[in-house]
């Protein structure tokens, strides 16, 4: 007899309490893990959902702007020194930076005005299948261009310029059809026409060249301070503009998802400790007089303290191990009941295995630890006027 058969003969002989205890610990550590993935695979989705309502950082040429006036005469703003900014370039550069696997989305675009008969309207050369995935809140009549010289129009402008869809007009010398015309956003989108950013480029002799990019970056992983200068290093010639109000809106709603499972997981983890701690107790209690007699038999408090917290050991890594796979294949019909388990990304991982484990086994030992302890603290004599 030893301090590692004690703990497996009682709990052999007592297998009802221990079946027990295993289960609901066991069941504990299910509902954590598969928490813990589905708030990860949830997060994640949520941001990228969140992505198509536009970008949250913008790279633009560096330029001086001076404001001129002489004589009472404003001859508003100039800007002074702007640099080109080639779409190719600065498209490789964004996503040569090291979060580049953080970049959903690089959106190039062209800024400018043309005549449509005798009314002026601002044109906005874009990548149409990118423009798709960075403004999904986008409603409209009609469809997206299929042709490159299609038009998409913004409600305003369509209204200011009398066009409807399916009809055709001249856009800077070329003929131009409008595919679709935009419900009302609210927006600067209401107001201009969007147009394939390679039309734009050679209808307003711009080719390669571009006003701004826009980048959506997820931003769950790592700060977007981060991404922002990891962008100003590759981009030293242009200014880079983090829209913190967005991604603090969207870091909220992701950050909001995680903690409400934290929250939940960490109530889950204090019941089990709770009833680890009272079972634990209970069987101090129970074996008054075994503990007496192991005293007699010359085993010391530091011996009796080890045998309670090695079935706590055990009945923990138990639970950790059936409870990881449990809660993994639990997460994964959880994601496939809410449709998302063609884009998650969940995969089980031994790293995850041993950590889940570790800690299921230390918060088993420190549930165990009081028990342990007053056990540790029967004196022989005591115990032994009880036989």
């Amino acid at each position: 007899m030893n301090i590692l058969t004690i703990p497996l003969r009682t709990m052999r002989k007592k297998w009802l309490k221990t079946s027990l205890l295993f289960t609901v610990f066991a069941l504990s550590v299910v509902a954590i893990v598969s928490l813990n993935y589905v708030s990860r695979e949830v997060g994640h989705s949520l941001e990228k959902k969140l992505t198509a309502f536009g970008a949250n950082i913008l790279v633009s040429p560096r330029s001086e702007k001076l404001t001129v006036s002489y004589g009472g005469f404003s001859m508003g703003d100039m800007l002074m020194g702007m640099t080109d900014l080639r779409e190719t370039d600065a498209e490789e550069r964004i996503l040569s930076i090291g979060y580049r696997d953080r970049i959903s989305v690089v959106a190039p675009k062209l800024v400018s005005m043309a005549r449509v008969g005798d009314v002026a309207v601002g044109v906005v050369g874009v990548r149409f299948e990118r423009e798709k995935v960075l403004k999904g809140y986008w409603s409209m009549q009609g469809d997206f261009p299929a042709a490159e010289n299609g038009v998409l129009a913004g409600s305003k402008a369509a209204a200011r310029l009398g066009l409807k869809v399916g009809d055709g007009f001249d856009l800077a010398g070329r003929p131009a059809v409008v595919s679709g015309i935009l419900d009302p956003t609210g927006s600067d989108d209401d107001s201009v026409m969007f147009a394939d950013l390679g039309f734009a480029q050679a209808a307003f002799g711009q080719e390669g060249k571009v006003s701004f990019v826009e980048v959506a970056a997820l931003c769950a992983g790592c700060p977007i301070e981060d991404i922002v200068r990891q962008l100003e290093e590759k981009l030293p010639d242009t200014d880079i503009q983090a829209m913190q109000s967005i991604v603090k809106q969207r870091m909220y709603s992701v950050h909001f998802v995680e903690h409400l499972i934290l929250t939940v997981s960490l109530v889950i983890l204090l019941i089990a400790c709770c009833m680890v701690g009272a079972t634990m107790l209970s069987s101090v209690n129970e074996r008054v007089r075994e503990i007496g007699l192991l005293r007699s038999l010359g085993f010391s408090r530091a011996g009796i303290f080890g045998v309670f917290c090695f079935e706590a050991v055990l009945i923990g890594l138990a639970a950790g191990v059936v409870g990881y796979f449990g809660g993994f294949f639990l997460s994964v019909e959880v994601l496939d009941l809410l449709g998302m388990a063609q884009e998650a990304e969940a995969a089980m991982h031994p790293g995850h295995l041993v950590l889940t484990c570790a800690l299921i086994v230390g918060v088993s030992v420190l549930a165990a630890f009081f028990p342990s302890w007053k056990a540790a603290s029967i004196e022989p004599s005591t115990a032994l006027i009880s036989l």
